[in-house]
C-alpha cells in the first residue's frame, strides 16, 4: 500500500478517536471506539483474504473508521445518515482522496440491518460489522447492546429481546464465503443456545417449548461446518505466513544489493585513484588496505546472503508414498518428468496431512533460509560499519603523522647564465 493510502487512513483512525474522546456519550456502551477499532480490524481480516485492489482497501477502512460516529449524535435509526455526513465533512479537504466520498458512504449505509450490499467491498463491511454473531464474544456484546438501548430508551426493542436476538440472528446470514465458512458454524451454536433457554423460561411458565433444539443432524452439521472453519483459518494462516517470509526475503536481498553495489564503487574508485598515489605518498598504503579489506569481506557477505541453493530436483515414488518430499518446492522436482510430477501432486492432494504438512516444512525451511539471510547480512553490515570507522581514522592518523621525508617536492630547474 502506498505511503499515502496508509497516511489517510491514520487520518481516519485520528479523527474518529478524537470524535468519541471529545463526544464521548456515557450511553453508549456497545457502540465505542473499541466495537469501531474491532469492526476495522475484522475489515482487514477478510480483505487480506481476497487480496483486495489498495484502493478499495482505502475505502473499505476509511468507511469501517465512520460507520458508528453518528451514534454520538443522534439516534440508533439515523445514525449511518449522520456517519455518512461527519465522514464528507471531513474528506472534503483531502485531495484526491475527496473523490471517494460517494463510494465510502454506499459502503456506509450498507451497514444497516435492512440493506443488502452490492459488491465484495459492502460485503466485507456488513459481515465485519455481525462478525461477533459467530464467536464466543457474542454472548457478552449481545448484553452490552441489550443495555445500551435500556440506556437510551429504547424500551420497544429491549422488549422480548432474547426472541427479537433469535430471530436477528435466524435472519441474519454472511455474505463472503470466507465468512461463511469461518463463523457460520459459531452462529448456528449461539442460536442453539439461545433456543435453549428460550425454551426453558417458556416451560417453567407453563408455555409450550416452540424453538427446536438441535439434534444429532444439526450437531453433526456443526461439526462439519466447524471443520471447514478450521481448514479454512489454517489455509489463511499458511498463505499470510508465506507472504511475510516472502516480503521479508526480498527485503534482506534489497538490503544485500544495496551493500554490494556500494562496496563495488568503493572498490573501484581506490583502486583507480589512491593506487596511484602509493608511489608518492605511501602512507597512504595502510589505511586504504583496511578499506578495501573491509569493502571485500562486505560483500562476500552480501553475495553468500542472496546466492541460491539448490536441490536434486527429482524424487521417487517411495519419497512420495512415505511422503518425504516437499513437491511444493521447485528445487524438489525440476527435474522429474510431468507425468512424475502430476502423480505426486494427486497423491499430496488427496492426503490433507501429506499436504498441510508440506505447507509446514515450506513456511519453515523460508524461515531457516531468512535466519540465514539476516545473520549474514547483519555481519555483513556491522563490518562495513566497523571498516569504515576504523578506515577513517586510519586516514587522518596517516596524514597528520607522516614524516616531511614521505612529501614529494617538485622543484622547477634553474637556468644557468649565459
Amino acid at each position: 500500500m502506498k505511503n499515502n493510502d496508509k497516511q489517510i487512513i491514520r487520518l481516519a483512525e485520528e479523527k474518529v478517536v478524537e470524535l468519541f474522546g471529545s463526544d464521548a456519550d456515557h450511553n453508549l456502551v456497545y457502540h465505542t471506539i473499541d466495537h469501531t477499532r474491532n469492526v476495522v480490524k475484522r475489515v482487514n481480516e477478510i480483505a487480506a483474504h481476497y487480496e483486495l485492489a489498495e484502493k478499495d482497501v482505502v475505502i473499505l477502512n476509511i468507511a469501517a473508521w465512520f460507520h458508528d460516529t453518528g451514534h454520538l449524535l443522534t439516534s440508533p435509526a439515523e445514525h449511518e445518515q449522520k456517519s455518512v455526513e461527519l465522514m464528507k465533512e471531513w474528506l472534503a479537504d483531502k485531495g484526491e482522496y475527496a473523490g471517494l466520498a460517494d463510494e465510502i458512504e454506499r459502503v456506509i449505509l450498507a451497514t444497516k440491518l435492512s440493506a443488502e450490499p452490492s459488491g465484495l467491498i459492502q460485503e466485507i463491511i456488513k459481515d465485519a460489522d455481525t462478525y461477533h454473531f459467530g464467536t464466543n464474544e457474542f454472548k457478552e456484546m449481545d448484553k452490552l447492546m441489550k443495555n445500551e438501548m435500556v440506556l437510551r430508551n429504547q424500551g420497544t426493542i429491549v422488549t422480548d429481546w432474547k426472541k427479537n436476538t433469535l430471530y436477528l440472528l435466524e435472519s441474519h446470514h454472511y455474505y463472503t464465503s470466507y465468512c461463511k465458512d469461518l463463523l457460520e458454524a459459531g452462529k448456528q451454536k449461539n442460536m442453539a443456545k439461545l433456543k435453549k433457554k428460550l425454551g426453558e423460561t417458556d416451560s417453567e411458565n407453563g408455555s409450550p417449548v416452540n424453538f427446536r433444539i438441535e439434534g444429532s443432524k444439526d450437531k453433526s452439521a456443526a461439526k462439519t461446518k466447524q471443520a471447514g472453519y478450521i481448514t479454512k483459518g489454517i489455509q489463511t494462516m499458511l498463505r499470510l505466513t508465506s507472504e511475510n517470509h516472502m516480503r521479508l526475503s526480498e527485503m534482506a536481498d534489497r538490503k544485500a544489493n544495496i551493500l554490494i553495489s556500494v562496496n563495488a564503487i568503493i572498490i573501484s574508485v581506490s583502486i583507480s585513484v589512491l593506487f596511484r598515489k602509493f608511489e608518492t605518498d605511501p602512507f597512504l598504503v595502510a589505511p586504504t588496505i583496511i578499506f578495501l579489506t573491509s569493502s571485500v569481506i562486505t560483500i562476500v557477505l552480501s553475495i553468500l546472503a542472496t546466492r541460491p541453493t539448490i536441490t536434486g530436483g527429482q524424487f521417487s515414488k517411495e519419497d512420495i508414498t512415505n511422503k518425504k518430499v516437499n513437491l511444493l518446492f521447485f528445487g524438489n522436482f525440476y527435474k522429474a518428468s510431468l507425468e512424475d510430477f502430476r502423480w505426486g501432486m494427486g497423491i499430496m492432494m488427496r492426503d490433507p496431512e501429506y499436504l498441510y504438512g508440506s505447507l509446514i516444512k515450506d513456511v519453515y525451511y523460508l524461515g531457516v533460509v531468512l535466519g540465514k539471510k539476516y545473520r549474514l547480512l547483519r555481519i555483513a553490515y556491522n563490518i562495513f560499519m566497523v571498516g569504515v570507522v576504523i578506515s577513517v581514522i586510519a586516514f587522518t592518523i596517516a596524514v597528520f603523522t607522516k614524516s616531511p621525508e614521505t612529501t614529494t617536492v617538485i622543484t622547477t630547474p634553474t637556468r644557468s647564465p649565459l
